[in-house]
This record gives structure tokens, sequence and C-alpha cells, in this order.
């Protein structure tokens, strides 16, 4: 039973989308690990403080399995990504526990090493002046729809080895699922669908046309098909849905990095102006540290994804029963003044920042280095490339993504001097 918490304020809504940090703020000081009922309907803890979020994250009493929920007749499409289930994509990292989550973890983390990771800077360094050149010319852009969103899109595409030809097809199964409440009813469903037969067709295909042995750098589909035959014992479905998670959670966290980090940046002129300084002597650490504070400040992901107690325990001194869906609050972890200095300031050059952006325990984000490697190239090429970007509407008037887990705009319009390519 849900227990009223007075003066508690109003969530999930369109304002509390637009700033929600006020309200993170309060629930940390008078409800720290707080029920509610999501706009789902379905109910569920939120945990707000750093300690307890960091402890939370790596509680193995919490399971990633939705199968654990308490009302799986009531919560069936409510608790994990739209219309992974109609489309048997259940079986990725975000939903299943060791042993599963180790064996499968560790078939891909050899395509997120820091070496892999570096070896592909360069790609995406020419996807990153390419989008820039498609807008440099007309003196504004959408900096969501022609740079932020794209960019990860077709990276991600590159290292899973979908073909170029195919990829403006998974920009637009991808736009539907990260705009599904502005796009049309069952559109995310049916982007699903298409990416799960899209994807079961190519590893069908890649594995008739598998080398013996593998190039340097070879695409992780193929990585994936050649462990599969080799003994690790993977699916076709979990082959499936490891290249879908590996798409969904690889470019909406990163179109998010850039979106709001951009964004961040133009309303803090005094910090954007000290990065500029920075990238224009050729130095590179405030931007290592910057895109680590953005993270923290303002980052992709507001809640971590779903868990489901295993037997009862305690967060925060709430007890949480067996079945309970938990939600660790990232937002309001990573502005926590119990751990960070002046949390609500923006400081690019803070060094004591083990911010909780990509998680924490076993479940820690796996493309970290490469979407640190995207948010990098992608501010320091705006930044350095057009100098005097700026916001082209009111603050107050742009839009932010409804949603649970991601925090994202809508749109980011600049003006900026129009320069040739």
């Amino acid at each position: 039973m849900r227990r009223e918490v007075p003066g508690v304020p109003e969530l999930f809504s369109w304002e509390f989308a637009t700033d929600p940090y006020p309200a993170y703020a309060w629930l940390r000081e008078h409800a720290p690990v707080h029920r509610t009922e999501l706009p789902s309907g379905v109910e569920a803890w939120l945990v707000t403080r750093y300690a307890d979020a960091k402890q939370t994250l790596a509680d193995h009493r919490l399971s990633k399995n939705p199968a654990h929920h308490a009302e799986p007749a009531h919560a069936k499409g409510k608790t994990g990504i739209p219309g992974e289930r109609k489309a048997e994509l259940m079986t990725h990292l975000l939903n299943i526990d060791p042993p599963d989550h180790t064996r499968l973890r560790r078939l891909v983390s050899k395509a997120f090493t820091p070496r892999r990771v570096a070896e592909f800077a360069p790609r995406v360094q020419e996807l990153t002046d390419g989008l820039i050149d498609g807008f440099a010319e007309k003196g504004s852009a959408d900096l969501i729809h022609e740079f932020a969103f794209p960019l990860p899109i077709y990276a991600i595409c590159d290292l899973l080895g979908v073909p170029r030809e195919d990829q403006d097809d998974f920009r637009d199964w991808a736009g539907m699922m990260i705009r599904h409440q502005g796009g049309p009813r069952g559109g995310v469903a049916r982007s699903v669908k298409k990416m799960r037969g899209y994807l079961a067709d190519l590893i069908h295909r890649k594995r008739e046309a598998l080398p013996t042995e593998p190039a340097p750098g070879e695409d992780l589909i193929s990585g994936l098909i050649r462990a599969s035959d080799h003994g690790e014992h993977l699916t076709e479905n979990e082959a499936a849905a490891m290249a879908f998670i590996l798409l969904f959670a690889g470019f909406e966290t990163t179109v998010n990095l850039i979106g709001n980090g951009t964004y961040a940046l133009l309303t803090h002129p005094e910090q954007r102006a000290r990065l500029q300084a920075s990238l224009a002597a050729g130095e590179t650490g405030l931007l290592e540290t910057g895109v680590e504070e953005l993270l923290r400040y303002d980052g992709p992901v507001e809640l971590a994804t779903w868990r489901f107690a295993t037997q009862p325990l305690t967060i925060g001194g709430q007890r949480i029963a067996p079945g309970d869906p938990v939600l660790v609050v990232l937002a309001a972890a990573d502005r926590d003044p119990e751990r960070f200095d002046d949390p609500d300031v923006l400081d690019l050059a803070r060094r004591d920042n083990q911010h909780l952006g990509y998680g924490h325990g076993i479940h820690y984000c796996l493309g970290a280095p490469l979407a640190r490697l995207e948010g990098q190239a992608a501010l320091a090429a705006l930044l350095t490339r057009l100098p005097d970007l700026r916001l082209a509407a009111d603050p107050a008037e742009l839009r932010w993504r409804g949603g649970l887990i991601m925090r994202g705009l809508r749109t980011l319009p600049v003006e900026f001097t129009p320069t040739p390519r």
C-alpha cells in the first residue's frame, strides 16, 4: 500500500520534465526512498540520495529480470523498452542477471575496450565533420535532428556492421523510438518489429558470408556470430536482442549527452568561453573533465533502468517487499550535496566527480568509452567550427521529451555565422 508523503511535489508533469531538479532536491531531503505511481500506472520506489543510489545499483538482491515483478499481468509492456516484448527482444543485458549477464557481457566487452574505441575515433571525427558540413553554410540548425541524433546512430551502425546503404532505415526506426510520445499510435512497436526482422536477416546473411578467420576490426555482429559458432551458445534471439539493445542504448544516451551538454554550455557562457579558450590552445584536459561534468550536471539518463526486489530488503530506511520495482534516480543522486560541492553549479574543471551517469556495478554502461568519445568530438567540433554558436529560441520555449528513463530535448534551434565547408 502506498503511503502518501505530505508536501511531495508533482512528479512527471511537463513542468517537472523541464526542470526536475527542485523536486528531486525535495525528495532527497524529505523522502529519499519514495514510493510513487508512475505515468504508466505502475508503482515503484524512487531512490534519490547518492549513497543509497550507489548501494542499490550494486545490490544483487535487486534483479533486472522483469519476471520478478510482483504484478507481471498489470505491468506487461510497462516496465521495459516499448515494443521489445512483442518483438522477442527481451534477452538483452538490461533485462538479465548473472550468469547469463556475465556470459553476454563478456562477448561484447571487447568491442568497447579503450583500444578499440581509439581505433574508431577517426570515423567518429569524419561523421562529426560531415554532419556540420551539412548545415554550416545555412547559419542555423536544429542540433538535435541535424547533428546530435544522426551522429551516434551512424556510429553504432558502423560498429555493429550495418551496411551503409541500410543505415538510413535504422535512423528512421530509431527516430520513432525516441519520439514515441509524439509519433503515431503503435509506431514504436512497429519500428521495433521492423528492426528485429532486419537484424535477424542481417545475422543470417553475415553468418553465411563469415570468413574463417576474423579480420582486424571485425564488426560486432560478426564477432557475436563467431562466438556463437565457437561454443559460447549464443542463440539467434540473444544475438538479435544484443544488437538491438546496443543500438537503443548506444544512440539515445549520446543524443542526449550532446544535446543537453550543448544546451548547458550555451546557457553558461563563462564556462563555454573557458572551454573554447582551452580548445583554441590545443588542450584537451578541460574537454575531458567538462564532458564528465555535463554528464553529472544534466545527464542523458535520468533514471536507471528497472530493478525488482527478489527478497525483502531495506534501502535508506525503507522496507522494500519482494517483487517491488526500484528505480534509481541518477539525476537526483548526481546533485546530492552530501557527495558533491555546490552540486547545482556547472564547473567544467570539477575533479572529484564520481558521478553515476553511466551507472555502477555489474550493469555499468559498456558503451561509456564510445559515448565519451562521441561527446568530446561533437562538442569540440561545434565550439571550434561555429565559435559564435547561440540559441535561436528562448530557453523557456524549449520542450523536453516526456519519458521515464531518458532526459533530452525535443529540439535545439541554434544560429551562428555561416561558414563555407
